[in-house]
């Protein structure tokens, strides 16, 4: 028999954890599908480390912690979770839709989209050398700090990611250097200030031009000053941290049966998080709709957008959801 659930969440970030919690709360019966081994998406992926400051109640906590209590909220349901599996069709049928991956073929009253910009993978270093030094001298993100202790270390990049990421290695690092291309930084009021108030060196305009290896195992860095001809200089590094963002890459969307209208290569969506089509909704970052901010915390306010409206629209016979006061009495 093919299971039958009452909705089925895409993608396992925190917007699509977020997401599954709530359907517990409301006793949906629920699926969680993600590609990656682990839950969590691109922070636990990438940015285990990263210091988060925009969720409430948390003036500060890292990406590993955030999905870590984010997994305890989700065993307090009897929630299908499965990873490693990506989903390659989403396609309408009889009073919901299949789902299919590798693994097989599920059957669902609604779809929940969380899979943030897609498929990511790190915008590369533009040198010609560069992938000689991967995972050696060259990275790009800290998922270890410790690996940088006591290590000379320049972060590349003008975002929060890039300002973010200086300032956690400032803490183990024997020298920090940010580099950027512009003299003006893109990251946020806050973060530049910190990055001031730090001992991060902030070194401004340049380009790397040039990977060297040295004799004592180090990185020989060309550095060419933006707007002059030949004006270069050279730095001795240890590690190269590069945080120029990341690519994404839609195209398993693309492929499904179903047909998402789309705003600026994101998925439309209107006010109670619903797609094109109905009975599909779509949450995080790889939505789009007026007033649109990119931030976890947008995410985790969609979620219950989405599943209330999938309960009254569907399953309209259901009592509302549990309430979070009486969770402690099923312990």
């Amino acid at each position: 028999m093919t299971d039958t659930y009452d909705i089925t969440i895409i993608g396992g970030g925190p917007a699509g954890m977020f997401a599954a919690f709530y359907a517990g709360m409301h006793n949906a019966k629920t699926q969680l599908v993600e590609s990656l081994a682990e839950l969590g998406g691109q922070v636990n992926a990438l940015y285990p480390e990263k210091t988060i400051l925009d969720v409430a109640g948390f003036p500060a906590v890292t990406g590993r912690d955030l999905i870590a209590n984010q997994q305890r909220q989700l065993d307090q349901f009897p929630l299908t979770i499965k990873t490693g599996q990506a989903v390659t069709n989403v396609a309408a049928i009889d009073d919901g839709f299949a789902i299919t991956t590798a693994a097989g073929t599920t059957q669902t009253r609604a779809v929940i989209i969380a899979v943030g910009n897609g498929a990511f993978a790190p915008r590369k270093l533009n040198v010609a050398n560069a992938a000689d030094f991967e995972g050696q001298h060259l990275f790009y993100s800290v998922r270890d700090p410790e690996h940088f202790r006591d290590r000379d270390v320049m972060v590349a990049g003008g975002g929060d990611a890039a300002i973010d990421q200086a300032l956690m290695l400032e803490k183990v690092a024997k020298s920090v250097t940010l580099l950027h291309r512009r003299d003006q930084f893109r990251g946020l009021a806050h973060m530049v200030d910190l990055l001031h108030a730090s001992t991060v060196t902030v070194k401004t305009p340049y380009l790397i031009r040039d990977l060297q290896k040295t004799p004592a195992d180090q990185l020989d860095v060309t550095l060419k000053q933006v707007g002059s001809q030949d004006d270069m200089t050279h730095v001795t590094l240890d590690d190269l941290v590069v945080s120029y963002g990341f690519t994404a890459d839609h195209h398993a969307l693309a492929g499904w049966d179903v047909d998402l209208a789309e705003d600026h290569r994101l998925i439309a969506v209107d006010s109670t998080m619903a797609t094109s089509v109905p009975g599909i909704y779509a949450i995080g970052d790889g939505v789009m709709y007026p007033g649109k901010q990119p931030l976890i915390a947008t995410g985790y306010g969609e979620a219950p957008v989405a599943v209330r409206d999938i309960m009254t629209r569907y399953f309209p016979d259901r009592r509302g959801p549990v309430h979070s006061t009486s969770l402690s009495d099923r312990h």
